[in-house]
Formats: C-alpha cells, structure tokens, sequence
C-alpha cells in the first residue's frame, strides 16, 4: 500500500513512521512529504530509504491514504486535493475535526463514525485520552457533566519547545516558543484566548467530546495547563453521572476496556505518570475515587503519551480500521 506521511521530519511525523513500522502496517511505499527545506532528506523506513518529497510529488505518485501532521493551513490547501485522486487523509490538525461531514474518530470509541468522507480527522491528544478513559464508564453510567483539568508535556508544542526547555534547564540563552518560561513553571496558557475566556486548546476539548461521544448537549468544561515535563499529557477528571458508579465495577470496566491499562493501587505507590506512559500506546487510569461532595459523581487521574496515542498511534489505527473495512 501506498502511504504519504505529511510532516515527516517533524516529532508527530516521526513517531507515525514508527508506528506504522512496529504495527507492521502494509507500507509498499512510503511517501515522505515535508517543508522545501527538507526535501531531498533521506528517511529511513523498514530497511529502505526514502527520499523527502514536496507535497505537488507526492499527490503525483497518488498515495492510498496520507497521514498529515503539518498544520492547519496545510491541511485546509492540501487535503482536498490528495481527497480527489481517491486518497484517504487522516489529518492531524484541528482544520477537519469540527466539520460536521468530516468524522472525528477514535477507534476503540466510535468506530462507526467513519463514513464516505475522504478526509478523516484525528482529534486533539488530550481530547483521545479523555474519552478513552470515559467511554466505558458513560456506557454503563450515562456520562452528565464532565470538569477537566489538564497537565500537558512540552512535546505537545513541537520540537521548539522541547528545545526551549532543554535550553533553560542548561542556562542558554536561545529564542523562545512560549511567552515565559516553561522551566520550573507552569502556563495556564495552551494556545490563543478566544473571546469567551477559554483558550482555543479547551474548546478543543470542550466539542471534539461532544463530538466523538456524540453528546451534543454534555456539560463540560476544562481548564488546560502547559507543565516543563515530556513524555505525556496528565488529565484530572471529574465525571459526574446519571447512575451511581461503584468503584469495583468501575475498575473491572476500565479494565476490560481495550487500550486501558488501570493503574490504581495508591497504598503501593502505583498510579499513571507521564514517565511510565512514556512511548506506550496505552491509556492509564488511576487515583480512582468517589467524589464525596455530590453524588454519582468519580474523580479519575489519566496519563497517555501525547505522540502516541494522543496523535500518532491513534492516526494508525484508523488507518488500520480503513484496511480492515476492505476500503483501501
């Protein structure tokens, strides 16, 4: 199979490329796409080497699907057009994600919502891990409000934040990504402020939930947090339910859920952390509680790594789901 990988230099992009090779994903030929500074770069992919491509090659050597990590604007321009030649985009940038004919998908949650579109979007990774952990429990409980406090890795800004921190903690004096600096910081900053308050990053997860789970009318609200760790995006959740929840039967549907691994054993010191996440495709749930001040109502901690399953692993599977569904 034909697969163009937009953004191949780029953390996300990296990282689909090794997905797609430890999940033996049917690559007959890889299509590197990147900048015009980067074409002619070589990638090496499966024992074979491949030679960076600008997006008008690419869309000539007409790929079966294309996975994009290179930003809103190169999506909006170039997905349309890799859609016309009969190619399947998975498109990792918030371009697609709230565009009612376009599906919003996270395979172990709502598979179904592939469709005829040729355009696929893979939602926000701190969205992913969220309603991975909620989807379970909401199919047992009725899912009412949810409240959401992120702790979210500088990986997620890019390679130039991860440079930014590595810089401060060595005390060099470089150019910076974020407004301030992020070592031995916290920003409640993830993204532009928009008119209401909220940053563009918390609306993310505020409709893509809506989205995916298809809750048009949940109540939710978030408040997301940029933190001087790599390794994965920390999430506080308090979900609120129509049903009371028991812990018990809580932690056997977690369990059993695929792509959840539970992690709750506070007593021994065992719950998720973005070190133990780290390059794993799974979500981990922990710190399981109760929430005493009202009732139906479960405090949930929930670790992922935010390349992964937050973005790349997550964009695979969906290609994988394309495959098993015989459409490529």
């Amino acid at each position: 199979m034909k697969v163009a990988v937009v953004g191949a230099t780029g953390l996300v992009g990296t990282k689909m490329l090794q997905v797609l090779q430890e999940r033996n994903f049917p690559v007959t030929e890889l299509i590197p796409v990147a900048s015009q500074s980067s074409v002619g770069k070589q990638i090496q992919f499966n024992g074979k080497s491949y030679s960076v491509v600008s997006m008008m090659q690419a869309l000539s050597l007409k790929p079966q699907i294309a996975l994009f990590s290179a930003g809103g604007s190169t999506s909006l321009e170039w997905a349309p057009k890799f859609a016309e030649i009969g190619c399947y985009v998975i498109d990792n940038s918030s371009a697609w994600r709230m565009d009612p004919a376009v599906p919003l998908v996270v395979p172990e949650v709502n598979p179904e919502a592939l469709n005829d579109s040729m355009i696929i979007a893979n939602p926000n990774c701190s969205t992913i891990q969220m309603v991975v952990a909620l989807k379970p429990l909401h199919q047992k409980y009725s899912l009412k409000r949810v409240i959401v406090s992120t702790y979210q890795s500088v990986t997620g800004t890019g390679q130039k934040a991860v440079e930014q921190l590595m810089n401060e903690r060595a005390g060099v004096e470089a150019p910076k990504v974020y407004p301030y600096t992020i070592d031995l910081n916290v920003l409640p900053h993830i993204d532009v402020f928009q008119e209401n308050g909220y940053s563009k990053e918390e609306m993310k997860m505020i409709l893509e939930t809506r989205k995916i789970m298809s809750l048009p009318n949940l109540k939710i609200t978030a408040t997301t947090v940029r933190i001087p760790t790599m390794g994965g995006h920390s999430e506080s959740i308090n979900a609120e339910f129509e049903h009371q929840p028991s812990l018990s039967e809580t932690r056997q549907l977690l369990t059993d859920f695929p792509g959840i691994i539970l992690q709750d054993d506070p007593q021994n010191l065992s719950y998720p952390m973005p070190l133990t996440a780290h390059d794993r495709d799974e979500v981990f749930v922990g710190r399981i509680r109760l929430d005493e001040s009202q009732p139906n109502t479960l405090n949930l901690w929930v670790v992922s790594d935010n390349l992964r399953k937050g973005a790349a692993t997550n964009a695979v599977q969906i290609a994988e789901l394309l495959k098993n569904q015989n459409r490529v």
